[in-house]
């Protein structure tokens, strides 16, 4: 049974009637920063801010003998932002001992900013389908006639319709990118191997815009095919990848990207347009030792047109967003250290058939 416990994702901590810890797992080491052979010398008191919550769930449970649950709440208070969902419960074969279990709610937070950047993208997938029909298709005539007229224009003028026909072709291709978000068909999927996938990109990188780079790769290598697009599957990482180079900048000498992939059982959602709950174990990582994202723009990321480059755009990171989302993933952004990560999180996929 304890090694049962040990295995789930989610910090378990069992207290005595003295509040000294009896048993901690895995991720409860994690959460405490100590192991358990050292957690078990010592009282939750001593491992734990005082007024933590964790502690109050504790008494409140020896005071009322009954079971206490709290959603998102501040389990450290000197570290805000760290919320958690707390379950309190009586030992039943130890009088005073109290059960706690916490389920950390990062999951679901990137969870729910991943709806809200479904949100944003479909809002921008309308916008692109006016602009297609209000913008790109009279742009088409301008071009044309300017094209028309270069012809009997002195030498000197020249330049004007040129000038002319190269601002309507930008234009045009700002419009096309947002084309983008207006494609709602069912992407083709097919197997793709992630590591080729991350392979092709680096390759790619290293001969052009990242050649300055030093790229690392941590791959499990036992992880199976997934279901996946393979184009859009490069689009997106390789926009990542792009970025990370633009932030790491060429004058470093000192700068790597690492492209990771990893196994992350523990984590399901429920598509949007079924019933159906799907995992997402399979971990795509991007980490580079850039200056890293500005706080105030971490919250809004992947929203259209939020973009910390004084010539961005602010559509390239809504665009991973979107193929991230068509793929029924999700995304998320944080610091590790003194790294930005971006991690993909993609289901797994059962062939129909088989059970």
């Amino acid at each position: 049974m304890a090694g049962l416990i040990d295995a789930i994702p989610m910090p378990v901590i069992e207290v005595d009637p003295d509040n000294h810890i009896r048993f901690a797992n895995s991720a409860a080491e994690q959460l405490l920063g100590a192991g358990r052979d050292r957690l078990r010398k010592r009282a939750l008191d001593d491992v734990l801010p005082p007024g933590s919550p964790l502690l109050l769930a504790v008494d409140h449970v020896r005071q009322h003998k009954g079971s206490i649950t709290e959603y998102s709440i501040d389990i450290n208070p000197s570290k805000p932002d760290r919320l958690a969902d707390i379950y309190a419960s009586p030992l039943v074969d130890t009088e005073g001992g109290v059960l706690l279990v916490i389920q950390p709610r990062a999951i679901m937070d990137k969870i729910n900013r991943q709806l809200n950047h479904r949100d944003a993208a479909r809002s921008v997938g309308a916008m692109a389908s006016m602009l297609a029909h209000e913008i790109k298709n009279p742009l088409s005539g301008i071009r044309g006639a300017a094209q028309l007229i270069e012809g009997s224009l002195p030498e000197a003028e020249k330049p004007l319709s040129t000038l002319i026909r190269s601002e309507v072709d930008r234009i045009v291709r700002l419009v096309e990118r947002f084309e983008v978000f207006s494609d709602g068909r069912p992407l083709p999927m097919a197997q793709v191997n992630i590591h080729e996938v991350l392979d092709h990109v680096g390759r790619l990188a290293k001969s052009g815009f990242a050649r300055h780079i030093t790229f690392e790769h941590r791959f499990d290598p036992s992880l199976p095919p997934i279901r996946a697009n393979r184009d859009r599957l490069i689009q997106a990482i390789l926009n990542l990848v792009k970025n990370a180079a633009e932030a790491i900048g060429p004058e470093r000498e000192d700068g790597r990207i690492t492209l990771t992939t990893a196994f992350r059982p523990g984590v399901s959602v429920q598509l949007p347009t079924s019933a159906q709950r799907v995992s997402l174990p399979f971990e795509v990582g991007i980490m580079d030792n850039g200056p890293g994202i500005p706080d105030h723009l971490m919250p809004h990321l992947f929203e259209p047109f939020v973009t910390s480059k004084a010539q961005g755009s602010g559509l390239g990171l809504a665009m991973v967003a979107k193929v991230v989302s068509d793929h029924g993933g999700v995304i998320e952004c944080e610091r590790v250290q003194a790294n930005t990560v971006f991690r993909i999180l993609l289901p797994m996929h059962h062939e129909r058939g088989r059970s």
